[in-house]
């Protein structure tokens, strides 16, 4: 009777084994599902990471630096020439999640062998131009301002930031067309750099 029962149970072992191998043959056989990414993530050129921040207990959504123009654009008196800008946008939400933002910061960096061409502290005043609408996004603030050299030239590199309401992130990232006033430069964003704040802004839920 034991010797009956122990054939039986070795039998059922075998079977479970045999149908476990089938099923994970199966799923090796079939190709994993993968989701196609955003086009404006492929298209703008731009990168976005998303990280929480545990000192300041907050998710922050970033549009790492990004060009806009290198002596292309235009200013009120050329002073964008031989100038090479960039974009720094960060959506910063309270906690870990991603339903409300507490606010958005923009940084714009500069880049120029003039050392002149620098933003005093009387220059620093951030107007938008949004699709006609003009916003004044307050006076930024210094963060870098120092000198480097590329191959064996000194390159001024000046950082400014402000913090902005979400709801005045929200109407750029929604334009189709923006222009930036600081001090006595302006310049117009370019479309990838309009689809790199609306993918930012795709995500988080508004």
């Amino acid at each position: 009777m034991k010797r009956i029962i122990f054939i039986c149970s070795c039998l059922l072992l075998l079977q479970s084994a045999s149908l476990l191998l089938k099923r994970q043959n199966s799923s090796l056989a079939k190709p994993h599902s993968v989701s196609t990414p955003n086009s404006s993530t492929l298209d703008h050129g731009g990168k976005i990471e998303t990280k929480y921040d545990g000192f300041n207990y907050e998710t922050v959504v970033t549009l790492k630096k990004m060009r806009i123009t290198c002596g292309g654009a235009k200013g009120l008196q050329s002073t964008i020439e031989q100038t090479c800008v960039s974009l720094v946008a960060s959506l910063h939400c309270p906690g870990v999640q991603l339903d409300h933002v507490r606010l958005a910061r923009l940084q714009l960096i500069f880049e120029t062998k003039d050392w002149d061409k620098r933003h005093p502290l009387g220059e620093r005043e951030l107007f938008v131009v949004a699709d006609g609408q003009r916003l004044r996004l307050g006076r930024m603030g210094l963060v870098t301002q120092n000198v480097a050299g590329d191959r064996g030239i000194d390159v001024m590199k000046e950082v400014l930031e402000v913090a902005v309401p979400y709801q005045a992130f929200n109407k750029i990232a929604r334009s189709q067309t923006i222009e930036i006033r600081l001090g006595k430069t302006v310049f117009a964003l370019q479309e990838k750099n309009l689809e790199a704040l609306r993918d930012l802004n795709n995500r988080v839920k508004f």
